[in-house]
């Protein structure tokens, strides 16, 4: 017999497998027809995954397209990009209500002013701690320390039973900004009964826990305490109890902050207009920089992951055109490099020590701390809640692999799942029953485009052999009207022994056209295709790669 209450069912639409991209999707209802309520929508940078000319990836939302009459709202957990990054684009493929906290909701809103062309939306913002319901889901917000202010796990009630989503967390007895992870509230859970734990996984390679932003403080103050140039620091932008723990070190310097760069400026206006900044002092604008001494001023720059056009990137190539730094100077990469940008956040330390600039990063000095819990604090969350079941997300395989054996050690039920995974989390056991379509969207330009369309396989193979292009004009009797017109992109000009490669090409193009049998010559799509092949052979000969090809024929 058919439970009345249906099914209380749980998909990652991003977020497993990776880190970025999270969106889960929680349902209420049996196969024909289920409430759905929408938890994050993030996204991811391409430059982890060599997609040229790509720079966004968005979870694919076809799904949730499909069952947009049965979508009750979307809940933001935080306002970092890979929880709500993907809100502008996305949110007019859908247009639920948004419920969300007051700082996530301003930088949501400011983020929109900052975007030309960027749709309204309109945000429900809700208290923190508050409680209030989305459709037939009843949603508490259980504040935790985190790297943004403002981050909530969730509890979600059902007829079903309650589940824990947790967002982005940690424990941290001391953080700089907020409040410490609501233990009272989590054992209070774990007391009423807890079905499932929907967990972050990203730390769970790490033993012990992850220190305090109280300890970054100090070390931060003693660092700028320390400098006798001027001092440059890079963060997060979004991580508003550092950039607090910043301002009081400098202050305690006798230095002036001064902001550098747009994503700085726009967080810092957020939290002071929201309160996460009341009582630290007024910050200077960059125009400022030049008239200050030495050993007055610090910079409160953006790029800590070597982005081409932030403030430290220009800095560090010396090409700002209000911010330089010289020999004696101090830089502090209050920050991780995130996998993917080695090579550019090198480029940008290469370039301040060639300028002579001290460089301290989190290599040597405790200058940073993650944002999420090592393998104590998972620990802890499981003690305080005592989870039936527990769904590792937000990580990628050996994260979630090692968040699982931990919870299996406790002696939690462990169900593991990629997206795209349907899970029956009540009634009964939990398990997988089935799929939902997912995938991943690119933003190319003011496009949306699929990932399996051919416009990224095309660039990919451009990037890596090259063009060729050939126009012919033909009579109605089959002749050459004209020479052929010839262009090589992304070829080299000559052959080993010197020969010029455009024209080894032309030679091809006239000795394959001559080869044809004189009825085929008639026939423009025979003539394209027979130079098409002849070009590309013929730079393979050379070259031992194979071009893309194109050839044009115009009847005269």
């Amino acid at each position: 017999m058919a439970n009345p209450l249906g099914e209380l069912v749980f998909a990652p639409l991003g977020g497993v497998g990776e880190i970025g991209m999270n969106l889960s999707i929680y349902g209420l209802g049996d196969q024909r027809r289920r409430t759905w309520l929408i938890v994050d929508v993030g996204v991811s940078f391409a430059q982890e995954e060599n997609l040229p000319g790509i720079d966004l990836v968005f979870p694919d939302i076809r799904y949730l397209i499909e069952e947009r009459k049965n979508l009750a709202g979307i809940v933001l957990t935080h306002a970092h990009e890979d929880h709500y990054g993907a809100m502008l684009d996305l949110w007019p493929r859908l247009k639920v209500p948004i419920y969300a906290t007051p700082f996530t909701a301003a930088l949501l809103q400011a983020k929109r002013l900052g975007q030309p062309g960027a749709p309204e939306i309109p945000i429900n913002i809700v208290p923190i701690d508050s409680r209030f319901n989305v459709g037939p889901f009843d949603i508490e917000l259980v504040s935790v320390a985190h790297s943004i202010p403002e981050s909530n796990a969730l509890i979600i009630r059902t007829p079903h039973g309650n589940v824990l989503h947790t967002g982005d967390w940690k424990i941290d007895p001391t953080p700089v900004l907020g409040p410490p992870t609501d233990e009272k509230k989590l054992r209070a859970l774990g007391d009423e009964g807890c079905l499932v734990l929907i967990g972050d996984s990203t730390n769970a390679v790490r033993e012990g826990r992850s220190p305090s932003e109280r300890d970054v403080a100090k070390s931060l103050t003693a660092l700028i305490a320390g400098a006798r140039g001027r001092v440059a620091v890079t963060t997060f932008a979004s991580n508003v109890g550092r950039i607090k723990a910043v301002a009081d070190a400098a202050r305690a310097a006798d230095r002036e902050v001064v902001l550098v760069g747009r994503a700085m400026e726009r967080t810092v206006q957020v939290a002071r207009e929201t309160g996460h900044l009341d009582g630290v002092q007024d910050f200077r604008s960059q125009d400022a920089y030049g008239y200050l001494p030495p050993d007055k001023v610090l910079a409160l720059c953006t790029g800590s992951q070597g982005e081409p056009r932030a403030a430290l990137s220009r800095i560090a190539m010396d090409e700002h055109p209000e911010v330089t730094l010289t020999r004696g100077d101090r830089v502090i990469f209050s920050s991780r490099t995130i996998p993917g940008n080695e090579k550019a956040v090198g480029r940008v330390i290469n370039g301040l020590i060639e300028q002579g600039v001290e460089v301290i990063t989190d290599r040597t000095h405790l200058v940073h701390v993650s944002g999420h819990p090592r393998q104590a604090e998972l620990e802890d969350m499981i003690g305080w809640v005592k989870p039936k079941t527990l769904i590792p997300v937000h990580g990628e395989a050996l994260h979630l692999h090692e968040h699982a054996k931990l919870a299996r050690r406790l002696g939690v039920n462990v169900v593991t799942v990629r997206n795209g995974d349907l899970v029956q989390l009540a009634p009964g056991n939990p398990g997988i029953i089935d799929e939902v379509p997912a995938g991943r969207l690119y933003k190319d330009g003011a496009l949306m485009v699929a990932a399996d369309s051919r416009t990224i396989a095309d660039r990919k193979r451009l990037s890596a052999t090259g063009v060729v292009m050939i126009a012919l004009a033909l009579t109605e009797k089959g002749q050459l009207a004209a020479d052929p017109e010839v262009e090589l992109v992304g070829i080299p000009d000559t052959t080993a022994d010197g020969k010029p490669m455009l024209e080894i090409v032309y030679q091809a193009v006239v000795e394959t056209f001559d080869n044809l049998p004189k009825p085929r010559r008639r026939d423009p799509d025979a003539v394209a295709e027979a130079v098409r092949r002849g070009a590309r052979a013929a730079v393979a000969e050379h070259w031992r790669k194979k071009p893309q090809c194109y050839v044009q024929v115009l009847e005269v």
